[in-house]
């Protein structure tokens, strides 16, 4: 490394005995890594020269007396800088200095030559052609040299920091470009992964669909026969008061089912985004009367006094009349369910501005703060229910949230705590301005229609459910054949030639819509008005009946005043 002195610069030439002296006045800085640089003479007290005034810690000095060693030590040992004479026996140093320049590896390496002899310009032309960086003369001032080297000394170390910061920040990108290419790898490992479980879960819902729509099916179908036995019994049964309360607690407890199985397919609907509001202008005292009448039963059974509260002036909704009468429905069946025998349930209305909030209170068992949260969950169950022997699967609450979300509503539950009742607060808009469009009107509320005289087909491979149902329609006035399977359905079809098929799709040798693609390719086909009377009643069911043949899906247990009434609007021969 240079090395600064506090005194004046030594002046003229030196030799081996005033060095000493002079270098006594300078002040040295020690490196721990020190820097090779070859010195060349031919004469050996000039090495010692040299050495002398480059003495530095900083500094590893290599001696050479002949081009020979000079080229010998540069094969094996990289230089910071190059010292050498020109004057020299057998190759001198601008032969040198030309052979050092035509290497690869010590191109790069600065030299300085140092003559006594060489001091014409032309020699010092040609000492800067061999790529000398510097052109000293004997004998040497050692400040100057000093400097000089230093430079030199410096700039390589400037380099090699350079050099070794480039390899770092090439091993760092090198590294990064490794890292990056391990992220790469797993994040396409996750996505993988990502998307074998997004379709794992996928077909999990499936499943699950077709699972709830089996099930549905399953139990919709011995549902069905019961459901025509009862209407059966109350047509032709006497009226004793045991028989009665007997034909009343098999419909309640059908009507439960069907009201489970109908839940669980709403929730597989609304979990596929697949269910559809058919809103209209409504009142909400009309779905307060539909849901009221629905749990008339269980409000009546448990002795419970229905409180109505709902305001004299119109309220009216952009709703869905069924869905709406249904969140309503299962909240006072579950204040019901809740409350003990001879309990008070409250239901009432007030409009606040551009909403109307209906609030269902009840004096039941009530919901704890911690389980508040939770009520409106999929499955849950409110404490305290299984103690007392409530049943169910927890999703009444769940569908009522689903629905009033649907319609742009919101529902929160307020209870004080365990036994002490329960408020369940739900906020609707409310249209603010009246319109000229009708207010929706249920199916239930048209009057009873006449009893027809048709001839129908009813085809059910479950009997029980096929002699109910001709028992019923033939109470009507109506002629009924029955047949239990596909081809025997096809075959009365084409001799009887019937008004109406009522035909089942679960059948064995030819299903339902075999069935109904065969008549409809039939010229005496073309105008039967074929029903499909099921136990599937998915969307996607439907839309298969109606690409079979069929003008009507009807899901089991059917209503036999659907059927009824269904039957009364056709003619014989026409659809």
């Amino acid at each position: 490394m240079n090395m600064d002195t506090a005194r004046s610069p030594i002046d003229g030439p030196l030799d081996a005995n005033t060095l000493p002296a002079a270098l006594s006045e300078g002040t040295f800085v020690f490196r721990e890594d020190p820097i090779n640089i070859l010195i060349l003479d031919d004469e050996p007290k000039n090495l010692t020269v040299l050495e002398t005034i480059l003495s530095d810690r900083g500094y590893r000095l290599v001696r050479s007396e002949t081009a020979d060693q000079a080229l010998l030590a540069l094969v094996g040992t990289e230089f910071a800088l190059l010292i050498l004479d020109i004057s020299m026996p057998g190759m001198n140093g601008f032969e040198l200095a030309r052979m050092i320049k035509e290497r690869k590896k010590t191109a790069h390496v600065p030299i300085i030559f140092l003559t006594a002899y060489y001091n014409d310009d032309h020699h010092v032309l040609e000492g800067y052609g061999t790529g000398a960086v510097d052109y000293l003369h004997k004998p040497v001032n050692p400040l100057i040299l000093r400097s000089k080297v230093a430079v030199f000394v410096d700039l390589y170390r400037k380099n090699r920091e350079i050099e070794s910061a480039n390899r770092a920040l090439f091993a760092e990108v090198s590294e990064r470009r490794r890292v990056e290419e391990r992220l790469r790898e797993l994040n396409d490992h996750l996505e993988q992964r990502v998307s074998e479980r997004t379709e794992a879960l996928k077909e999990s819902d499936r499943r699950k669909d077709e699972f709830l729509a089996t099930l549905a099916h399953e139990l919709r179908n011995p549902l069905a026969p019961v459901r025509n036995a009862v209407q059966v019994l109350h047509l032709k049964s006497p009226s004793t008061p045991e028989l009665k309360f007997a034909k009343e607690v098999i419909e309640r407890q059908m009507r439960s089912l069907t009201q489970l199985i109908d839940g669980l397919m709403d929730l597989s609907r609304i979990n596929r985004g697949r269910i559809e509001l058919k809103k209209g202008k409504i009142e909400l005292a009309q779905v307060f009367q539909e849901a009221i009448e629905a749990s008339r039963p269980l409000v009546e059974d448990k002795g419970h006094e229905l409180v109505v509260k709902v305001s004299a002036e119109p309220i009216l909704l952009n709703g869905d009349l069924t869905r709406l009468a249904q969140v309503f429905l299962n909240l006072l069946n579950n204040a019901a369910k809740f409350t003990g025998t001879g309990g008070r349930i409250e239901l009432s209305a007030q409009r606040h501005g551009r909403e109307v909030v209906v609030s269902v209170k009840d004096n039941g068992i009530g919901i704890s703060t911690a389980h508040q949260q939770s009520v409106f969950q999929m499955f849950s169950q409110v404490e305290g229910a299984l103690s007392g022997s409530q049943g169910g699967l927890g999703i009444g609450l769940s569908l009522v949230k689903q629905f009033v979300e649907l319609h742009g509503g919101r529902v929160e539950v307020k209870s004080a705590g365990s036994n002490m009742g329960s408020e369940f607060l739900v906020r609707l808009p409310v249209i603010t301005e009246m319109s000229r469009g009708s207010i929706v009107k249920n199916e239930e509320d048209a009057p009873a229609l006449p009893a027809s005289q048709l001839n129908v087909l009813v085809v059910d491979d479950n009997r029980d459910a096929a002699f109910s149902l001709t028992m019923l329609i033939e109470m009507t006035g109506n002629t009924v054949s029955m047949v239990h399977d596909g081809e025997k359905a096809v075959e009365a079809a084409g001799k009887n030639r019937p008004d109406v098929v009522l035909c089942d799709i679960g059948l064995p040798k030819m299903s339902g819509y075999d069935v109904a693609r065969a008549i409809r390719r039939e010229s005496w086909g073309k105008n039967i008005f074929l029903v499909a009377v099921t136990g599937w009643g998915k969307d996607e069911d439907k839309r298969k009946s109606e690409a079979a043949g069929f003008d009507h899906h009807m899901v089991k247990p059917v209503d036999p005043q659907l059927i009824m009434r269904l039957l009364g609007d056709l003619k014989p021969g026409k659809k």
